[in-house]
């Protein structure tokens, strides 16, 4: 586990970063974080006018009804809500509705994928921290993937990566494929 407690400013300090302050990038975050809320507030709410029109059909409407249908449509927002990645120079955060956790990618130890239900990305630092996501945010904004991969290569000439350099060129590979799809669809092509 280790601590949380390190602030995002202390990566350009440690192992030698090549970060400064006159970063021509500053902060980048997940393009689709914004159509993923909308997403989950449209189903949550179509949940709940559901129901309700159902109930109200059936003439069972009742206060404690309501308030259960309301509680039921929270908890599918909750479950629905994405996480919002964001990258600095020397960092990565990964932020849910309760938490917020971080990693310095200059000072990444490992990088793995982890196999469920759904696939996600496992990073951790020497500092002990450790943050997950879905590896198709980062295939999906190539300003994350590169903002990771900057940091992963400090972190590899420092000799502090010895685990994930393959996984994170199999998400470079399929970011540029994305990308070159996209490009030749756009100007027809295929």
């Amino acid at each position: 586990m280790g601590h949380n407690r390190t602030r995002q400013g202390d990566a350009r300090a440690v192992a030698g970063s090549p970060y400064g302050r006159g970063t021509p990038y500053g902060t980048v975050s997940d393009r689709g974080w914004g159509a993923g809320v909308r997403s989950a507030v449209f189903c949550a709410c179509a949940l709940f006018g559901l129901v309700l029109l159902i109930d109200r059909a059936d003439d069972t409407l009742t206060p404690a009804r309501t308030g259960l249908w309301a509680g039921l449509s929270a908890l599918l927002y909750l479950v629905l809500h994405p996480v919002r990645v964001t990258a600095g120079p020397g960092w990565l955060a990964v932020r849910g509705l309760g938490r917020r956790r971080h990693v310095c990618t200059c000072l990444l130890t490992a990088v793995r994928r982890s196999e469920g239900v759904a696939a996600r990305l496992v990073l951790c630092d020497s500092l002990g921290n450790r943050v997950e996501l879905d590896p198709q945010i980062l295939v999906d904004n190539p300003l994350l993937l590169h903002r990771l991969d900057t940091g992963a290569r400090t972190a590899r000439q420092n000799g502090l990566l010895r685990t994930g350099c393959a996984e994170l060129r199999r998400l470079a590979t399929r970011a540029d494929d994305a990308t070159a799809r996209a490009v030749f669809e756009a100007s027809d092509l295929r």
